[in-house]
């Protein structure tokens, strides 16, 4: 009798479970058909999958798209880039570790996560180093300095190729932050990223470690009342929808980093390998055009749309920020300066040869 009243708790328990997990089994993935190829790709000898978290809306992101395109006319239809975006191949986390083992061949990584892999990328998430659009196409034209950076991931198998843009990173509020007191008061989210985490500390604020997926619920319930991201990213996300101001700090910019498995690469024709690292660079070249202009139409776009108001600290008040934080850039160095077997170019003090050259003064 007992066990006739146990088996029957258990089977209604399991129905319960069942319709709670069913609709998100169901639901609906993302659709790739506004972005679909306009050929058959059917028909190319070398195909490969590359994967990025993020939304094509974006510019940085559309990239993978553009890359294709371009890689299928330049190969004469010899290459075919599948591009995953959307998060529709996992975190960045677990993709690096596909990216790795070569069970995908490639990847635009944010600078946040690539640090997991490659030190060395925490480079340009130093605060008020590599800042703004202007500055980023003066470190990619740097020669040795930028390629040494490329080599991050070397020693771990992957290859980097350059970067594209998601825009400066401000405060998306949902109380007006005029003031770095304004500022202290606010609960902001950040992502789950050393130098991040040394950057708030430094600034003396409150942040709170999230995944990006919790943050709508989160923002609406007031578990955080901020967030450090990128206008553009805030603007075509909704997040404007709850945070209605933006301080813009532009304190670093947010980037992909476009990567690729070497042993595959290796495997791969001299003249295609040359083809596509060279089309890479094209079109990323492009995209930081592109990534500028739609960060500069989201201004506009989020005063109309949300009737987001938008704030600048004082001369005063940033130059505070920026001392505080060059802290930072001290605590990390050791991690941006370490020379690996493979590096042909080996610094003694790699954040140096960076910081002269960029004119970074604390």
């Amino acid at each position: 009798m007992k066990l006739t009243r146990f088996l029957t708790v258990a089977l209604i328990c399991l129905v319960g479970l069942g319709l709670v997990i069913t609709p998100a089994l169901a639901k609906k993935k993302p659709s790739l058909d506004a972005w679909k190829a306009k050929f058959d790709p059917s028909g190319a000898k070398y195909k490969f999958i590359v994967s990025n978290v993020s939304h094509p809306v974006l510019k940085g992101v559309y990239t993978g798209f553009a890359i294709r395109d371009e890689l299928w006319k330049r190969s004469n239809g010899r290459m075919y880039l599948n591009y995953k975006p959307f998060s529709m191949l996992g975190g960045e986390v677990e993709v690096l570790n596909q990216l790795q083992m070569g069970a995908i061949q490639g990847m635009a990584c944010s600078s946040v996560a690539s640090t997991n892999l490659g030190p060395r990328f925490g480079l340009v998430n130093l605060p008020f180093l590599i800042n703004s659009f202007e500055k980023l196409d003066k470190f990619t034209k740097s020669g040795k300095l930028f390629d040494h950076f490329l080599m991050a991931m070397d020693h771990q198998g992957i290859m980097g190729v350059d970067i594209a843009s998601y825009g400066n990173y401000g405060w998306a509020t949902t109380v007006p932050v005029r003031t770095i007191a304004d500022a202290k008061k606010v609960k902001f989210r950040i992502a789950e990223a050393a130098v991040n985490k040394l950057t708030y500390k430094a600034w003396g604020f409150n942040p709170v470690v999230m995944p990006w997926p919790d943050v709508p619920v989160a923002l609406k319930q007031g578990v955080i009342t901020g967030l450090d991201h990128t206008l553009t990213v805030c603007s075509i996300t909704k997040k404007f929808e709850v945070a209605k101001y933006f301080t813009e700090i532009n304190y670093a910019q947010g980037l992909f980093i476009w990567l690729f498995n070497k042993a595959w690469y290796n495997k791969l024709p001299a003249d295609l390998q040359k083809i596509l690292v060279e089309t890479v660079h094209d079109m990323c070249a492009e995209a930081r055009i592109a990534a500028k202009k739609q960060e500069a139409a989201q201004i506009p776009a989020a005063k109309e749309k949300y009737g987001v108001q938008f704030f600048k600290l004082s001369a005063k008040e940033m130059a505070i920020l920026t001392k505080e934080a060059s802290s930072v850039h001290t605590k990390f160095a050791p991690e941006i300066n370490k020379n690996y077997s493979a590096d042909t170019y080996k610094p003694a003090n790699f954040l140096k040869e960076v910081q002269d050259y960029m004119g970074y003064k604390p």
